[in-house]
């Protein structure tokens, strides 16, 4: 995965990720809600880099390792509290993330894992 995919889909995940998360602390968003606004955005990020030319496979990809990255304060809590290291927590969220990935594109759910657990490696902290 190219670094200047990386470098373009982690920011425009992060904002309005960002804003979403806000809103729903705030109690201005419900569960359903949310999750409404969250697969709209991962829709929009899709089209937008399909627009651009990107794999269907290989945006799935970007995406998924982007929302990782964006994920690891709330894995790391989650390793916390359920009093687990780290690295158990992210290794079953890049198997998830491999998995779905894997399976809407009949790829290699192996290969897959261990580049978006490269990408997580790269830009996790």
């Amino acid at each position: 995965m190219s670094k200047a995919l990386m470098d373009v889909v982690i920011p425009r995940l992060a904002r309005p990720l960002s804003r979403n998360l806000e809103l729903y602390r705030s109690g201005e968003l419900d569960d359903r809600q949310f999750t409404k606004r969250f697969e709209s955005l991962l829709r929009k990020q899709h089209d937008w880099l399909a627009k651009r030319g990107v794999s269907a496979a290989r945006a799935a990809l970007a995406i998924h390792a982007g929302v990782l990255v964006l994920s690891l304060p709330g894995l790391r809590a989650e390793a916390t509290e359920a009093g687990k290291p780290l690295e158990v927590i992210e290794f079953q969220a890049v198997r998830e993330a491999a998995a779905d990935v894997a399976k809407n594109y009949e790829l290699d759910e192996r290969r897959l894992a261990d580049i978006i657990a490269a990408i997580l490696a790269r830009y996790g902290d």
